[in-house]
């Protein structure tokens, strides 16, 4: 009988080199199966990328104890939004966006922060970036 690793490693090669299937595909595939791990709604909609015309966006959850307490955190990162966009009330902006997660994230009421953070990096060097970050309760949604 096969190991569950070897049989891993053959599924992944069979679909890696065997399969004619289009990459947009395959990566839908990985992030349902993200979703499926995370909860229905951790991937930020199009809706999100809409609003600021964001090139990128990414999620990350932390838990961290201090003194006997513990803090949950969603950090949601919206780079390389439309600069037209960015510079004109980016509070606002960024509650649309907490609201607009938390609303679609099923497991969001297991947070108790949200922290929207906007990161503009300059195309000639990416080393050189900007970021405004927003926190916000998710008790306050």
């Amino acid at each position: 009988m096969l190991s569950q690793k070897t049989l891993l490693g053959f599924l992944m090669s069979f679909l890696l080199t065997g399969c004619s299937c289009d990459p947009e595909d395959l990566a839908r595939l990985a992030f349902s199966g993200m979703e499926n791990l995370m909860g229905e709604g951790f991937i930020p909609s199009e809706e999100i990328r809409a609003l600021g015309k964001f090139q990128g966006m990414s999620v990350n959850l932390s838990q961290s104890t201090v003194e006997d307490s513990t803090q949950s955190t969603i950090f949601l990162k919206l780079e390389n939004g439309d600069p037209a966009v960015l510079n004109y009330q980016t509070d606002n902006l960024a509650r649309k966006c907490a609201e607009l997660y938390l609303r679609d994230f099923e497991k969001s009421s297991d947070y108790q922060i949200i922290t929207v953070q906007f990161i503009q990096t300059d195309p000639a060097n990416p080393e050189n970036m900007a970021m405004q970050e927003y926190t916000f309760d998710v008790a306050d949604f």
